[in-house]
């Protein structure tokens, strides 16, 4: 379990900072046709979260909770992809910010969920989260296939997403997972563990964004102002 929990953390944090990343140098790159395809992945990751913050809430799942905080990073990662075309370094500090903060609110439920199940002992219905699990496997898999579509586009930046949607694939299969388990096994220890990791790895996400946003230094973006002036 920890070995998963650190590859999972290394890969999601870098892959949600290149993304973020590339979506300030890749916006001035894409042409309408790209820019609708990310503006797709955007609406089915918002499609994703909100059926499994839903699903999640109905059931008691900490690992629908992690999950769909998954779902929120990649929707505001792909939405800066398609609108950060001539912003300010200030304006994406303030985006850094709302986006770590946006990624917490999921994450903190999911810890919640979790100290909850502790003490309650009520597991999640099983079979909910199995099928649950398995469409947000889909909608991600749908999601990689539509950025493949950009590969011509930008490398760099299919590289990036094809490293968060390998990520959010392996959570799903964690996820379903702990289904499988409790189906056998009525306990909510499975999604408790499952939520644990994947909560522990969108903290270190919404860590790494928010670590970035404040070493970006807006008055570096007025001295190239003043040297192009000049």
């Amino acid at each position: 379990m920890l070995s998963v929990l650190k590859f999972l953390r290394y890969e999601d944090v870098s892959a949600a900072w290149f993304c973020y990343s590339m979506a300030v140098f890749t916006a001035n790159s894409l042409d309408a046709h790209a820019r609708k395809i990310v503006a797709w992945v955007a609406f089915l990751n918002l499609v994703g979260f909100i059926i499994e913050l839903i699903v999640a809430s109905v059931i008691g799942s900490a690992a629908l909770f992690a999950d769909a905080a998954d779902f929120l990073e990649d929707f505001l990662i792909n939405m800066l992809v398609v609108t950060a075309l001539g912003w300010s370094v200030a304006s994406r500090r303030k985006a850094s910010f709302a986006l770590a903060g946006l990624i917490l609110i999921p994450a903190i439920a999911a810890f919640g969920t979790a100290i909850w199940k502790m003490f309650t002992g009520v597991a999640p219905e099983p079979y909910t989260l199995s099928a649950t699990a398995i469409l947000a496997m889909v909608i991600n898999l749908a999601c990689a296939i539509l950025l493949m579509r950009l590969r011509g586009a930008d490398t760099a930046l299919v590289r990036g997403a094809w490293l968060a949607a390998r990520n959010d694939v392996l959570a799903n299969i964690l996820i379903l997972a702990a289904g499988i388990v409790t189906i056998f096994w009525l306990s909510p220890w499975p999604d408790i563990a499952v939520g644990l990791v994947i909560g522990v790895v969108n903290l270190s996400a919404a860590k790494e964004v928010f670590e970035q946003a404040r070493a970006e230094n807006p008055e570096l973006e007025l001295d190239d102002d003043d040297d192009d002036d000049d």
